[in-house]
């Protein structure tokens, strides 16, 4: 927490209705990533609450290491979590969501944000930038347009303008 990082070391899957805590895929997948203030008081608030729980609990708590885990330290099923964030979401008026969804929407905000792909990538997980470009390919038009301007804005210097003969249709072509 002092350093504002997380640290993804395991995964928690289920099969055959047993759950079973394993490494994460691939080296890319092990990783740290920065948080930001905001998530890093939230998660001391969190841990605070989780060590009221564990000394309520007292010896009948099971520590595994978890972030987020059940009142007595055990891990929370995934399909568990996901019935009840899409319960969440649609209570909130949301299309019903997967936890996993929030992935997708981390990676299309921060690439439309023009945060760099390799940045992205890594935050993710991913094992190279291609799987991140390739699986968000569809925020590029977007951003080719975004960096089209930005770039004849710094050549320029001022906003590019289209010349009157050519219409806006032509240049989309």
């Amino acid at each position: 927490m002092d350093a504002g990082r997380a640290t993804i070391r395991q995964t928690l899957g289920s099969v055959g209705g047993t759950l079973s805590f394993s490494t994460p895929k691939t080296a890319k997948s092990r990783r740290s990533v920065s948080l930001d203030p905001a998530t890093v008081s939230a998660l001391r608030a969190h841990r605070k609450a989780q060590l009221e729980e564990r000394l309520a609990w007292g010896s009948g708590y099971e520590d595994h290491g978890l972030v987020f885990c059940r009142e007595n330290g055990t891990p929370v099923r995934p399909d568990t979590l996901t019935r009840q964030f899409r319960c969440l979401a649609t209570g909130a008026g949301l299309a019903p969501l997967r936890v996993h969804d929030l992935r997708h929407t981390y990676a299309t905000i921060a690439l439309t944000a023009g945060t760099h792909p390799k940045v992205v990538a890594d935050r993710l997980g991913h094992a190279t930038i291609a799987v991140t470009l390739d699986t968000y390919s569809h925020v590029i038009p977007t951003l080719q347009e975004q960096t089209a301007n930005e770039l004849a804005s710094l050549i320029l210097g001022h906003e590019p303008s289209v010349p009157a003969a050519v219409g806006r249709n032509d240049i989309d072509r």
